[in-house]
């Protein structure tokens, strides 16, 4: 720590701003004597909130597409059904960096009641949508107008003491991929409640009538109850005068000594290496997961004559639950631990090691059968899922550490939009090389899926390489 750092500590520790929210925040930070569990938990549930529409359309998005008659032919219809898929993508990545300077600027908390208000107006929207074009403009909406992913990460870091930091941001990484399985399964159980049950619901009633209307509703119900809940959020974005306290004016002087011009623009991040390569890092290993994620489900559904397992959606949605529930576990109980121990750097380069042979092995254990298979696969699933969201949530630590607090809703801006960018060609992608892969069945090098899951290995290889210097370079503040 630099001696200006020392100084600002040891004033902040005497200054303290009455009226600042953040200032509150850090003299409740130094009292705590234990983990905070209803702010882990609440934000656990914002961000689940704001998870579970991403993917709830999915098992009816093919039908949606259907009844909308757009598409000429049976084969076009998934054409279409992917931009619908996309528009949320696209809509976030480009709005993520200025959803952040605006977290940066106004603070955290007006962001995140923005990105829920989004989810209850827009994902209702979606639910009424009468044909293609609604359907697209609502999903772009929803991603333009949700800018919280970012900044609740920065959020996570700044609500908690050091010590708990780590359980802060697994809470966000373990969420949001427990919102990726609950999702599917309101969507594939709730749509079409007139067809799955007749007595219940009449084809006239309003769910008869707009059949996709209810996942969306009871999500969009469940993120109306998080944003009145969020107004009682803490701030924990700093908000001081400058002649609020002399003070403050040292602090200032100390760090015009020790550092010459400091460009705190947007472009300064830009510039700032650290957070920038943690973010490349983080994109690749982004685009590994989304790819890995359509692939798995495609794989798993496609018959065992093309090298798949033939399984159905129901089986293919039990492997992603019990995947989720061990995710959880692992990262509200097990991570913060591992983190201590070898920090993120390390966590991140065991994990993406141990996934290149685990990938290697789903080939082989399509030649199971019976129980040993679906006891296999479930093994091989949760252990996946637990090291692909351990890298994930080490390098969002590197980039939170890389910056100072004022910068980190833009840092986490620029990652959410460098990450939207990979999710959304991940899926593309993935979809393209397995069907290659399923093509060349009688090949002399790699046959079939060893084909596939070989270069899901190689772009987790180079997501590895790239953690080691003079590439990877960390920087703390």
């Amino acid at each position: 720590m630099t001696s200006c750092d020392e100084l600002k500590d040891e004033l902040l520790e005497q200054v303290y701003h009455e009226n600042c929210p953040g200032c509150k925040v850090e003299r409740q930070k130094q009292t705590q004597t234990g983990l905070p569990i209803i702010q882990l938990v609440y934000i656990w549930i914002v961000v689940l909130c704001v998870a579970l529409p991403i993917s709830s359309l999915f098992p009816f998005l093919y039908f949606m597409i259907r009844d909308f008659n757009i598409a000429e032919t049976e084969e076009d219809i998934s054409y279409y059904a992917g931009f619908v898929g996309a528009a949320y993508m696209v809509g976030r990545a480009l709005t993520s960096v200025f959803w952040g300077l605006c977290a940066d600027r106004y603070g955290r908390k007006p962001v995140i009641l923005i990105g829920t208000s989004t989810v209850v107006i827009f994902n209702t929207l979606f639910g009424f949508s009468v044909n293609y074009w609604m359907a697209i403009i609502t999903r772009f909406l929803l991603g333009f107008l949700n800018g919280l992913l970012g900044p609740i990460k920065a959020y996570a870091c700044e609500l908690f003491r050091e010590e708990h930091q780590a359980i802060g941001l697994s809470s966000v990484s373990s969420s949001w991929g427990i919102g990726l399985v609950i999702g599917p399964a309101l969507g594939g159980f709730l749509a079409q409640p007139a067809e799955k049950f007749p007595s219940l619901v009449s084809s006239d009633s309003l769910f008869g009538r707009f059949p996709y209307l209810l996942p969306c509703l009871c999500i969009s119900i469940f993120a109306l109850v998080v944003t009145i809940g969020a107004i009682w959020l803490p701030e924990t974005l700093h908000f001081h005068k400058n002649n609020e306290l002399e003070a403050a004016s040292y602090v200032h002087d100390a760090e015009e000594k020790t550092n010459e011009k400091k460009d705190s623009t947007f472009l300064s991040l830009l510039k700032n290496w650290p957070l920038m390569s943690s973010i490349i890092v983080y994109g690749i290993f982004s685009f590994h997961d989304m790819a890995y994620s359509e692939i798995f489900s495609l794989w798993a559904m496609s018959p065992k004559s093309l090298g798949g397992l033939g399984y159905t959606t129901v089986d293919v949605g039990t492997i992603l639950s019990i995947s989720g529930a061990g995710l959880l576990l692992f990262q509200t109980t097990l991570y913060p631990v591992v983190e201590r121990m070898f920090g993120p750097i390390m966590i991140i380069r065991i994990s993406g090691i141990l996934s290149i042979p685990l990938l290697t092995s789903y080939s082989y254990i399509a030649m199971l059968s019976g129980f040993m298979l679906s006891f296999t696969l479930n093994c091989a699933s949760v252990v996946r899922n637990v090291l692909s969201l351990s890298m994930i949530t080490g390098t969002c630590m590197l980039q939170n550490k890389a910056v100072e607090q004022r910068q980190r809703g833009a840092a986490n801006g620029i990652a959410m939009t460098w990450m939207s960018i990979c999710k959304a060609i991940g899926p593309a992608c993935g979809g393209a090389l397995l069907s290659w892969s399923q093509k060349r069945l009688n090949a002399t090098f790699l046959p079939g899926d060893k084909m596939i899951f070989f270069l899901l290995n190689l772009i987790e290889g180079i997501g590895i390489l790239l953690t080691f210097k003079p590439f990877l370079v960390t920087n703390h503040y």
